[in-house]
């Protein structure tokens, strides 16, 4: 096998990547001046090349176009052979195996380009077929308009030749899409190809702008994938065609893929712009653990809030009225969207505090729907002995769809604003002769129900049955009442990070551990990919995650999911943050 592309970064399926040439490419990328095609089979038997450095050589090959017979395609397959340089192979998602080539070319990408379904499906069976560190190269598909979504697909390598094709046939591509050179009255673009008059501009500007375009665009994908923002970017994109929105659509109904390749938490925030937002991995992936995962701890009423602009909540000057208000005599949640609901204990926790959504009064229906489910599952799993709503006017069509379904009555108690005041001396009286829960307990039940979040149901008793809190929310330290640190909050993500002591009673708990079996090494800060002989599949990256070896007991934060830890022969795969040597 040879080692000439390394994945770098991650933003869901997308990849930042390099490929180690004589002059390295960052991907995605246009892979036009950086490929030799040693030719195909067809139409002669081919000498095995030599190879170069400064190119990836795609190794002779039969391609096979979409639909056809699979026993054709075995009756007429490739043995690949094995070389020491920058190497490719031609593959359909039959013939895809692991064939120790650095990228693969799918050959039946052309054939579906404008069907969703079909495209998406030979994209999830390469994908899941090929190594998890190899490159996926999509030739004679990309346009402008088109690259940001393909590379969110899993797409690493792309080239120009339809983009340079359409530009000799007069067609002006751009990345929101297509015109007729004719149909232009000036050129949209300040690329060089494009710095003369409309009257000279000639079908090999065009062509020369298309490529520019195209370039362009993938250097916005990239910075994107650093920013850990391609979601919102595709978001925006997949509306140019109706054919990308399906393609996006069907992405999004592909849970098993996209999940696996989505981190548990990240520091950019989600832009909630459209209703697509609330398919996205983070959104229901967070509404699934707050409604199987995480359990009430208090006794005290439930009180139902409005979101906040300001992240955390607590921070922002409505819920500070409504702290003051509450005095702690009862359990506040936050309803949204996207999000659905947030304890006060998750108000921290990824993405609780990381998106930003438009305001307007109004709520779509998918909205309406989305977080009436949330609430409703929510209600079902958690008990309370009364139930407040503290909420605007145009949050009452969704306590409404729920209150059917619940035994408990709902008490309403704005007028007009949820911090009016009237309606902040209507909560007070409402609560009026409510026990408040104290400090410890406030603590205490925020550090479990993190663990429960983030561990799995009931880690918070498992993990924390003799608990102490050190400093001050959000850094809570959590320790055994004898004194011993267990964990550390972490407050850019609301998540709990392990000392040793905490590992092991992870791994002595019944609350499944994510384990990652090392070699007979000592791993001083990370541990890479080859030194991996086995992770748990569960695995997501930005997850906790507990290392052991013949000579070493870890933890540490997973850099990669379970499955690409075990396939890649490069990269890091775990920030190992405490070691002991056995």
């Amino acid at each position: 096998m040879t080692e000439y592309f390394e994945v770098h970064g991650r933003d869901g399926a997308a990849r930042l990547g390099e490929l180690r040439l004589a002059d390295s490419l960052t991907t995605p990328a246009l892979a036009d001046d950086h490929v030799e095609d040693a030719g195909s089979l067809w139409a002669a038997d081919r000498e095995l090349p030599e190879g170069r450095e400064d190119r990836v050589t795609i190794l002779p090959h039969r391609a096979f176009p979409s639909g056809t017979d699979e026993e054709v395609e075995d009756a007429f397959s490739v043995s690949q052979p094995d070389v020491d340089y920058p190497s490719a192979a031609v593959v359909s998602p039959t013939t895809a195996e692991n064939h120790g080539v650095d990228a693969y070319v799918l050959s039946t990408a052309q054939g579906n380009v404008g069907h969703a379904s079909a495209l998406r499906d030979e994209i999830l069976e390469i994908r899941e077929t090929i190594p998890a560190d190899t490159a996926l190269y999509l030739s004679g598909v990309a346009t402008p308009r088109n690259a940001a979504l393909l590379a969110y697909a899993g797409v690493d390598l792309l080239d120009s030749h339809k983009a340079v094709v359409k530009g000799t046939q007069g067609k002006y591509l751009t990345s929101d899409g297509e015109q007729f050179l004719e149909d232009l009255e000036e050129l949209p673009c300040a690329c060089p190809a494009c710095r003369r008059s409309i009257k000279e501009f000639t079908r090999e500007d065009c062509a020369e702008h298309n490529e520019n375009a195209l370039r362009a665009e993938l250097a916005t994908v990239r910075e994107r994938i650093r920013a850990g923002r391609l979601r919102d970017y595709v978001e925006g994109q997949a509306r140019h065609a109706p054919w990308l929105t399906s393609l996006f659509r069907e992405f999004d109904d592909e849970w098993s893929y996209v999940e696996e390749r989505t981190p548990i938490h990240r520091t950019s925030e989600i832009s909630a712009t459209s209703d697509d937002t609330l398919r996205r991995v983070e959104i229901q992936r967070f509404a699934d653990r707050v409604t199987s995962r995480y359990r009430n701890r208090f006794d005290n009423p439930l009180v139902l809030v409005p979101c906040s602009a300001t992240k955390p909540y607590s921070e922002s000057q409505s819920h500070g009225q409504f702290h003051d208000a509450i005095q702690y005599r009862a359990h506040l949640v936050s309803m949204t969207s996207p999000i659905g609901v947030v304890p006060q204990e998750l108000e921290t926790t990824y993405p609780a505090q990381h998106y930003d959504t438009a305001v307007t009064g109004r709520w779509t229906e998918t909205e309406i729907a989305f977080v009436a489910r949330v609430l409703r599952r929510y209600l079902d799993r958690n008990d309370y002995p009364r139930i407040i709503a503290h909420l605007p006017e145009d949050y009452r069509e969704i306590i409404e769809r729920v209150e059917p379904h619940i035994e408990t009555e709902i008490e309403y108690t704005v007028e007009d604003h949820p911090t009016t005041t009237d309606s902040i001396a209507n909560l007070m009286r409402t609560l009026d002769g409510e026990l408040k829960y104290g400090k410890r307990e406030r603590q205490h039940n925020t550090v479990k129900a993190i663990a429960d979040y983030q561990f799995g149901e009931g880690a918070g008793e498992e993990l924390f049955p003799d608990l102490s809190i050190q400093s001050r929310y959000p850094k809570f330290r959590a320790h055994t009442t004898e004194g011993e640190q267990l964990a550390a909050m972490v407050p850019q993500y609301g998540t709990l990070a392990l000392t040793l002591a905490g590992a092991r009673r992870w791994l002595d708990s019944d609350v499944p551990t994510k384990r990652v079996e090392i070699d007979g090494f000592v791993p001083h800060g990370n541990v890479l990919a080859p030194g991996i002989l086995d992770a748990d599949p569960a695995i997501r990256t930005g997850d906790e995650v507990v290392v052991e070896g013949p000579k070493a007991f870890a933890v540490g934060r997973a850099e990669m999911f379970g499955r690409e830890m075990t396939e890649s022969t490069r990269g890091v795969a775990v920030d190992v943050r405490h070691v002991e040597e056995r």
